[in-house]
């Protein structure tokens, strides 16, 4: 009996389940095509905005690609100009260099180095100083000859020098050995100058300076007197009363030596302007003397013309008394009444 009811209620539970099912799975049907249309039409509307972006940024990628790649061009332009004019001072540096090979090959004779170095110092000199401030070419009485004399209150002797040969030795030297042999006779030849300029040109007898300038035309061999071995030889190019110059310490010397002739014009004009000055002061006295002589005159001249003003006064009072006196009769009486010249006086 048992087993009857189960199987009876079991078979309602199949039925009702059969009835409701149906049911339930057509409503779930609708519900999820509804919500499968909404979320392919958000799919969509993603899709549709992320393809603008991309569009957008496509777009914006490709403007920077075009500008980047102008840039680019205009870059490779400058670049290939620039080649063209680096190619073109190379050239001209190899011109150039041959030109100074060829300067240097010219130089090589003593006689030829001596001209080139009087040269440039007479062109420094034309540079910088006026015409009337320097001489070319200066005799002494002894016959020798100076490259130049800058003339300030005396005369600055100024020779140019090119110990070339030995430097140029000493600069090709491959070894300590054969560096300090050059070195040597470079020192040689640099003593031999400082000497010939310090017995010939120093003549404070004639009216220079108790020194005088060694012009170097190169600033190489400047440098390796001044600072090779230590400047020994500047040392003894000093004790001598020489002064080693190049072609920049010589401008800086000739700077100094140009203010110093503009502080002696300047000198040389307050002198006269105090001569005039004095002058004028002298002019001033003897006018102030006349002055006051004139003052003198015309204090006196005033003096004595307030002492006519008053016996004026006393001669018009007079005269205005004897009008108003009584009236007389006859010419006698008029005349007794009339007072005397000594009165009126």
């Amino acid at each position: 009996m048992l087993t009857i009811v189960l199987t009876l209620a079991v078979l309602g539970g199949i039925g009702a389940l059969a009835y409701w099912l149906p049911r339930a799975l057509s409503g779930l049907r609708v519900d999820s095509a509804a919500q499968l249309a909404e979320r392919n039409a958000e799919m969509e509307r993603r899709l549709q905005g992320l393809n603008e972006t991309m569009d957008r940024r496509l777009s914006q990628l490709d403007t920077k690609v075009d500008r980047r790649l102008e840039s680019a061009s205009k870059t490779t332009t400058q670049v290939h100009e620039r080649l063209v004019k680096l190619d073109e001072a190379n050239t001209q540096m190899l011109e150039r260099a041959k030109e100074l090979s060829r300067l240097e090959h010219a130089l090589r004779p003593p006689k030829a180095r001596g001209g080139f170095g009087e040269l440039m110092l007479e062109n420094l000199l034309r540079d910088r100083l006026p015409a009337t401030a320097y001489s070319l070419q200066y005799g002494f009485k002894s016959g020798e000859r100076v490259d130049a004399v800058i003339r300030v209150s005396r005369m600055v002797p100024v020779d140019a020098k090119f110990p070339l040969d030995n430097f140029a030795r000493l600069a090709e030297a491959q070894d300590t050995a054969e560096r300090e042999l050059h070195e040597k006779a470079f020192a040689r030849d640099v003593k031999g100058h400082i000497d010939a300029i310090a017995s010939k040109y120093i003549r404070p007898d004639e009216g220079t300076y108790e020194f005088a300038f060694m012009y170097l035309p190169s600033e190489a061999v400047y440098y390796e007197l001044a600072c090779g071995k230590t400047g020994e030889l500047l040392k003894y190019a000093h004790e001598r009363q020489i002064v080693p110059v190049s072609p920049s310490t010589f401008t800086a010397y000739l700077q100094m030596i140009v203010l110093g002739l503009k502080g002696m014009q300047i000198e040389e004009h307050a002198q006269e302007v105090m001569a005039y000055c004095a002058q004028l002061q002298k002019d001033f006295g003897r006018f102030k003397d006349d002055f006051d002589l004139v003052g003198k005159h015309l204090g006196n001249a005033q003096n004595k013309f307030v002492d006519a003003e008053k016996r004026l006064d006393k001669f018009e009072t007079k005269l205005d008394q004897a009008a108003d006196s009584r009236e007389l009769d006859t010419a006698g009486d008029v005349v007794a009444e009339l007072p005397r010249a000594a009165d009126a006086a």
